[in-house]
Formats: C-alpha cells, structure tokens, sequence
C-alpha cells in the first residue's frame, strides 16, 4: 500500500473589477478588488499553519496576486504556470455578459458545455484546454509525493481539474457547488486515486480567521 499523500489545497483568484462589471476575463486581466484582496488574506490566515512545499499560481496577475496574499510572510515561492491560466474566451474577452449571451456558444458554454463551439469568437476549444489543464496538474503531481501544495487559478480551471480527478463528464462540469473567488477545495493524491475533502468551502468568509 501506497503510504504516500499529497494535500493539494486549490483556490481561485480574488475578486476582480471586471467580476463586478460581469465582464469576461478569459486570458485578458483586471485587478483584484477590495474585497477579492480581503478574502485572499482571510484564506492565507486560515491556511496559516500550513506548511507548502510548492504554490502554484497561474500566470495572470489577478492569480498571481492572489497567491501573494495567501502566501503571506511565507518563504516559499510563487511558481507561474501558463497551463494554469484561464480558458481563453476569444472575441468575448473584456466584454460584458449581455453584449454576448446572444450568441448561441455563450449559452451552450454555460448550459450545455459538451456543444460548446469556440469557432464563432475564436476562442479556445473546450477539450484542449482541459487537456491543457489536465498535463499541467500531473506535471506537478510528478514533483510530489507527499506534503501540501497550493494551486491558484480560476473557475474554470478548477472545474477542469475536476473533471478529471473527480471523473465528472463535460456536460455535467458546471454542476453545483459554485466556485466562489478564494473558496477553498481540498483533495488528497495517494500516487493512485483522488480523495476529495471539500470542494468551494467559503467558511473564512464570514470572520477572521484566528
């Protein structure tokens, strides 16, 4: 028996200004917001007495930022991964939900993501970026056995990942629960299967964490 096990803690970046303005971010970028920065110190207290052996962060800044407000006084450092990066929205980047939801891909994407065609805004395609997500987890999964290790990245992402080690099909990939920024998913590798714990936990929302 395998007595090995990796703690992967997995989190989505903070709150952004275009969140607010329900502007699609994609591959595009935008600043967290107050509050997305407060509920990024409020994860690094909760997780404060863990200790990483590795954070990964996607390679956009909103991530990246993110994982620097967890990672808090922390020596271990931060590694970008382009894999990490959200699925890139194309033509619909930078723009408001309204101005595309006309589009019939807009509303597969989030109702029926098995149909989704990314041709007619040039974006990516769906089952290459959970490709893409897919080979970027087990590259870091080959750099641990054992320990914790951190992952900040974006909704979708997540529910790529998901899919994956959850074994969840495409069309079933946005069932509930939602992925809010900074909750909080945490699963265990055994070098065999995936054992998840708890997935969009928003329990450090509510107060400081102590």
């Amino acid at each position: 028996m395998n007595k090995n096990m990796l703690n992967i803690y997995l989190t989505r970046h903070g709150e952004t200004e275009w969140n607010i303005e329900n502007r699609l971010q994609g591959s595009l970028d935008s600043p967290l917001t107050n509050q997305g920065i407060k509920h990024a110190v409020l994860l690094g207290k909760r997780l404060k007495n863990i200790d990483f052996n590795a954070i990964y962060s996607s390679t956009s800044k909103r991530a990246f930022d993110t994982a620097k407000y967890i990672k808090a006084n922390r020596d271990t450092p931060i590694q970008a991964l382009e894999g990490l990066k959200e699925i890139n929205f194309g033509d619909w980047e930078g723009k408001q939900k309204d101005e595309v939801q006309a589009d019939e891909a807009y509303k597969n994407f989030w109702e029926a993501p098995h149909q989704y065609n990314h041709k007619s805004h040039n974006g990516e395609e769906l089952s290459a970026f959970k490709q893409r997500v897919e080979d970027t987890v087990e590259k870091i999964l080959l750099n641990h056995e054992n320990g914790n290790i951190l992952i900040v990245t974006h909704a979708v992402v997540i529910r790529a990942i998901m899919s994956f080690t959850m074994n969840i099909p495409t069309e079933k990939m946005w069932d509930p629960p939602f992925i809010h920024g900074t909750s909080l998913t945490l699963f265990n590798w055994d070098g065999e299967r995936f054992h998840f714990q708890m997935v969009g936990d928003t329990r450090h929302f509510q107060a400081d964490v102590e």
